[in-house]
Order: structure tokens, then sequence, then C-alpha cells
């Protein structure tokens, strides 16, 4: 291949001109001045379940948004898990299991009775059940807690994507 067949980047005015496009549009960056993840970061109060794995998802929750001190907003949830096998030996064992995990939420102004944002997430993380009952457990554990960081981490999106501004 020649210096003359490659692609040329794009020229620096071509690139201002998309920038242009883009505030014309009204894009606007997701962590910008105003935005609202800016509004949520150290504002969320959440009300989770009264479970290890409400506790699970609160605790990934906060890692993300921050603990509220004084709260602006208040999430409330509801966490569902279901297990399933989902790998059969011939013999009929259990070789897999799969956790499919929803998130229910609403997003409401501190005091206030409105919902703001509300919907569902839903995810699922899996675990092998071959090795001993020590190895099995743990990684049922491990399991659930990856499960809870992924809706954590899907919940925080979408709130970002959605929540009112600041």
């Amino acid at each position: 291949m020649s210096s003359s067949d490659r692609p040329r980047p794009p020229s620096r005015r071509a690139a201002l001109l998309g920038f242009a496009a883009l505030a014309g549009c009204g894009f606007a960056p997701v962590y910008g001045p105003d935005s609202a993840a800016l509004a949520l970061r150290d504002s969320v109060a959440v009300d989770a379940p009264q479970t290890v794995d409400g506790y699970r998802l609160r605790r990934a929750l906060e890692d993300r948004l921050g603990r509220a001190a004084p709260p602006a907003f208040r999430l409330s949830l509801s966490y569902d898990v279901t297990e399933s096998a989902t790998a059969i030996t011939p013999g009929g064992t259990a070789s897999r299991s799969t956790l499919a995990g929803v998130v229910r939420y609403a997003l409401r102004a501190e005091g206030g009775e409105a919902v703001l944002v509300q919907g569902q997430v839903d995810s699922f993380a899996s675990y092998a059940t071959t090795g001993t009952t020590v190895a099995t457990r743990a990684a049922a554990e491990d399991a659930r807690a990856r499960l809870a960081m992924g809706l954590a981490d899907l919940l925080v999106t979408r709130l970002t994507l959605s929540a009112p501004g600041r």
C-alpha cells in the first residue's frame, strides 16, 4: 500500500465543523456543567431492600454516585434475583447456574411524592457449579456481587441520561 492509498485524517476545519454541528443539535456532555450527572453526585439517598443483595446494590450505587449529605433526591429500589440451572450434565446435575436480576427504581426529589424518573434495569451473571461445595458457594457469592455491580452501572447510566439537571 502506498502512502497515497491511505485514508487521510480529518482536517482541523472538518473537526471544528463537526463540533459545531454537535453543538447546534443540542449535544451536551453528560458530565458537563449543569448536567444531570453533577446534579446526582453526592445527592441521592438510596432506599434498597434490607437483604444482602440489597446491601450490595446500595453499596455499588453509593460507590458510583457518592453518599448523600444532605440528600436532594431519594431513589427507591426493588430488587429481585432468580436463579436457574442453565447447563445440566447427562447425569442430571447442574454444572452451571445463572442469576437473573431485575431492579425497579423511582427517583423523587427529597420530601416530594412526584416521581422524576422511573423504570427498570435487568442483567444476569452466571457461575460454574462443578467444583467443591466451598468453591461453588464462593462462585455463587461472586456472581451475586458481579450482578449487583452490573445492575448499578446500568441504573446510574439510565439516571444520568434522564435525570433533571441542576
